[in-house]
């Protein structure tokens, strides 16, 4: 039965209530104070211990290195006597001394462990193996976003993804080096934000080359809010080394001196659990070596697992401690210094994000105007569109031959992001009949690439949500033409291939922003492959700003398709032209202020065909 209005028992609740808030503001000022002394590891609040077992009383607990008493055993160590009570705000407060010494807990142990644990894992998930390549392993806590711009990262420990080798912007592993030493296999991105402090021991990495799930391993939980925890709440991990354990809060507002090898001694803020009677670990250990970075998770009263993060699991025991307990970051600091957030940003963010944008760079650049006689031979989509757009590109489809005539896209520069094509599938655009564009039966089991008329790397910008939009949406086969491995494929280091990339490297772009528009040149005797008429050029055009004015620069890509039916082609070759002769290939028109920023060439600049993106004219 609850406590009635103004019971013993509620006025008993009411100055515990003080009480622990008068005894937090003295530690969080004068709780670091006490740590100068050697043999103190950290002063923390919870309730006095007589015998090992809890009395229940509230107490100011200090932890040592050595319990001692007698003067000259205290001299030896250099540390003074800890006072029986402590005054805090006029209040006589017990104080509890306890025998503890922390230490980062990345140290090893032999353990049997779930293999899937330290495994390379596509996708990743919380509660599994990750470690900076200069360390052993630790575990990925959960998955957070960006607080300003919502890219996702893992979040750990700083002395599993950062060390004291490490710096801003290297590699970070999944597994750790220690579950698996191939660590150029293992690479999962790079550290973003670390932190070593009283805010705790925290860091991030981005995710490069993996699919990612938030739910953590073991729990099946995302967690989705930060909660702050109080003495007796219970909690429960998932971690690399121990896998999923059970505890208990049973100190608050602890500061603790740790050693962290290569930087030396820190005080690092949090909570303390130990292990909940009601939920025994196997072996006694609610965590052990690897564990680190773990995320602790709440516990609700029906002892379901709940989405509310207590804490970030840093620390524990050493091996001559026999009394089994752990150390937690407190979330909220930890969120608030590296800026992250467990939300992620919102779908309808990308969704209202499509199409070229023809004041992308200040002075209005529409699409190309198709020829009247090719205007018949323009598809249209379902309910009658004849130009169809995606995120950050738009293009119109010549019905006839199945590809499209032009495609304008935008490339901001200074936001491009770096997501993987892997698992992304092309597939036919559904606003098109079927028949109006080709699909994989032209390229199967053949040396035909299925090219990216708009570069699929140039459309990854903006917020997160767009750039991942862009990259699904690049892989409609509507912006896709057969084009040769020998050109196509980015590795080969071709001119065609390096045009966009040369045009930042060489020219001071106004606001790191390039509209681009490419395309195919329709020929009546293109040779027919698989009943599909293929192109033998290609044609691009890069328009840009510097010191404010408007230019434009054409390219042709030429290849020889003779040989098509066993697929031994000539080498291709890329020239500079004027946008005049593009149109003229390409039956359309582009917008006059386009031609007007066209660069004037000789017929000999025209002739010679570009050997490497040093012979470009910007």
């Amino acid at each position: 039965m609850p406590a009635k209005k103004n019971s013993p028992a509620r006025r008993t609740n009411t100055r515990n209530d003080d009480l622990l808030a008068a005894l937090r503001k003295f530690i969080r000022s004068k709780g670091e104070n006490f740590l100068e002394d050697p043999n103190i590891s950290s002063i923390g609040i919870g309730h006095k211990q007589v015998d090992g077992k809890s009395t229940g009383e509230i107490a100011v607990q200090f932890t040592v290195h050595e319990k001692v008493s007698e003067p000259e055993a205290l001299e030896a160590l250099g540390t003074s006597a800890i006072p029986e009570t402590v005054t805090v705000d006029g209040i006589e407060v017990p104080t509890d001394v306890l025998q503890r010494t922390f230490e980062p807990a990345f140290r090893l142990v032999t353990e049997a462990a779930a293999p899937e644990r330290k495994s390379r894992l596509d996708p990743i998930v919380p509660g599994i193996s990750v470690a900076h390549p200069s360390t052993t392993a630790g575990t990925i806590g959960c998955v957070v976003y960006d607080r300003d711009d919502g890219t996702p990262y893992v979040l750990s420990n700083w002395h599993v993804l950062n060390t004291a080798a490490g710096n801003l912007g290297d590699d970070v592993v999944q597994p750790g080096p220690r579950d698996d030493n191939r660590v150029d296999r293992n690479r999962l991105g790079k550290l973003i934000r670390s932190h070593l402090g009283t805010a705790g021991d925290c860091a991030v990495a981005d995710i490069e080359n993996r699919r990612f799930s938030a739910a953590i391993m073991g729990l099946d939980v995302v967690p989705d809010r930060l909660g702050e925890p109080e003495l007796g709440d219970k909690v429960i991990k998932s971690g690399r080394t121990t896998q999923v354990t059970h505890g208990m809060v049973r100190r608050v507002d602890v500061v603790a001196k740790i050693d962290y090898h290569g930087v030396g001694t820190r005080s690092i803020g949090g909570f303390e659990i130990g292990p909940d009677p009601d939920h025994p670990a196997v072996d006694g250990e609610i965590s052990s070596g690897g564990d680190s970075g773990s995320a602790w998770i709440f516990e609700l009263p029906d002892g379901k697992t709940s989405t509310v993060l207590a804490g970030l699991h840093f620390a524990g025991e050493t091996g001559a401690d026999t009394d089994e307990h752990a150390l937690a970051c407190l979330p909220q600091s930890v969120f608030e210094k590296l800026g992250i957030t467990l939300t992620p940003p919102a779908a309808e963010e990308a969704a209202a994000v499509a199409g070229y944008d023809p004041n992308f760079l200040a002075s209005p650049i529409p699409v190309p105007e198709v020829d009247a006689e090719i205007r018949p031979d323009v598809a249209t989509t379902l309910d009658g569109a004849d130009v169809l757009h995606y995120t950050h590109f738009s293009l119109a489809m010549r019905r006839s031959r199945r590809f499209a005539i032009w495609v304008a896209w935008n490339i901001d520069g200074g936001s491009i992001k770096k997501l993987s094509r892997k698992k992304i599938d092309f597939v036919k655009d559904a606003r098109l009949d079927a028949d109006a564009q080709v699909g994989n039966e032209l390229y199967r089991d053949n040396r035909l690439d299925r090219g990216h008329l708009a570069r699929r790397a140039d459309l990854l910008w903006g917020s997160l949500p767009e750039a991942k939009k862009a990259n699904e949406d690049s892989f409609f086969y509507t912006n896709i033409t057969p084009q040769m491995d020998d050109f196509n494929q980015s590795m080969r280091d071709g001119v065609w291939g390096r045009l966009e990339d040369a045009v930042f490297a060489d020219v001071t772009v106004d606001d790191l922003k390039v509209s681009a528009f490419g395309g195919p040149v329709f020929i009546d005797d293109d040779q027919e492959f698989r009943q599909v008429r293929i192109p033998r050029e290609f044609w691009k055009v890069i328009a840009f700003r510097e010191n404010g004015e408007l230019k434009a620069r054409g390219f042709l890509l030429s290849q020889n398709l003779d040989q098509l039916e066993v697929l031994d082609l000539d080498e291709f070759r890329v020239f500079q032209l004027p946008l005049t002769e593009i149109e003229q290939r390409a039956r359309f028109h582009f917008p006059q202020a386009l031609r007007d920023a066209d660069l004037q060439l000789a017929p000999e600049e025209v002739a010679a065909p570009l050997n490497s993106v040093a012979d470009i004219q910007w």
